[in-house]
């Protein structure tokens, strides 16, 4: 993650937003929009990515959900020092980390907003390389980046987090889909999310929203909504 920065300190509200792959660049509109409303937004490139430096590339094991989790702790610590907690909005597989943040370390976690990615069950039977390579076949980019040895082992989750199995994210949360994502039409997605067991693995979850016409990158794509859905949530805590 980026370091170096020198920022307002301030008693505002701090937010984080976390996407994976794609750079904090993604955020931009919610950054300014945000900001507009008082609130003091961090968006960091994750470990290996963008400005990042001293993350040793060549070490797969020291990017695990653990490691990636780790840093957000720390960034949290980093930035709001005297506070308990701050908001958490993950996108993807940055909306991956934020569940598992959730998971390890509710306390540091006022309120989540994920975007495009549910909550990943565990699934003792198959990794989620299997599960994909089963439904998208060899040339999905996951199945790629095994081929060419270059996966962080935030893929092979499944793997490292059987301590967790059937625990629940106790964080309250609200949930946005859209309804083109290919995400959304994996086999199985629409009936977890909607069908209660959604519900089982996240208690505390207020509310599920498909986004109509909406594809993966909505957050890009349809700002001036998602805006609107993050500053109405936040807006109640």
């Amino acid at each position: 993650m980026k370091r170096g920065s020198n920022y307002h300190k301030n008693n505002c509200d701090k937010i984080c937003f976390l996407e994976y792959v794609v750079k904090r660049y993604s955020w931009r509109h919610q950054i300014v929009c945000l900001a507009k409303h008082g609130y003091r937004a961090v968006v960091p490139d994750l470990r290996g990515y963008g400005d990042t430096t001293g993350a040793p590339l060549n070490d797969v094991p020291k990017f695990s959900v653990f490691h990636l989790v780790g840093d957000i702790v720390a960034l949290i610590e980093a930035i709001a020092p005297n506070e308990d907690n701050v908001f958490v909005v993950g996108h993807d597989w940055g909306a991956t980390i934020a569940w598992h943040l959730c998971l390890f370390r509710p306390d540091k976690v006022k309120a989540l907003l994920n975007l495009s990615v549910h909550f990943p069950r565990r699934n003792p039977q198959m990794n989620i390389v299997e599960r994909v390579k089963a439904f998208y076949g060899e040339d999905y980019y996951i199945c790629r980046f095994q081929v060419l040895s270059v996966c962080l082992s935030v893929y092979q989750f499944d793997l490292c987090t059987s301590p967790w199995k059937g625990a629940q994210v106790k964080v309250t949360t609200k949930f946005v889909v859209g309804e083109f994502d290919l995400v959304y039409h994996m086999p199985g997605v629409k009936e977890y999310i909607h069908n209660g067991e959604f519900r089982k693995d996240v208690p505390l979850l207020e509310e599920v929203v498909a986004l109509e016409g909406a594809a993966h990158f909505f957050n890009q794509e349809r700002p001036d909504e998602i805006n609107k859905h993050i500053y109405d949530f936040i807006q109640k805590f």
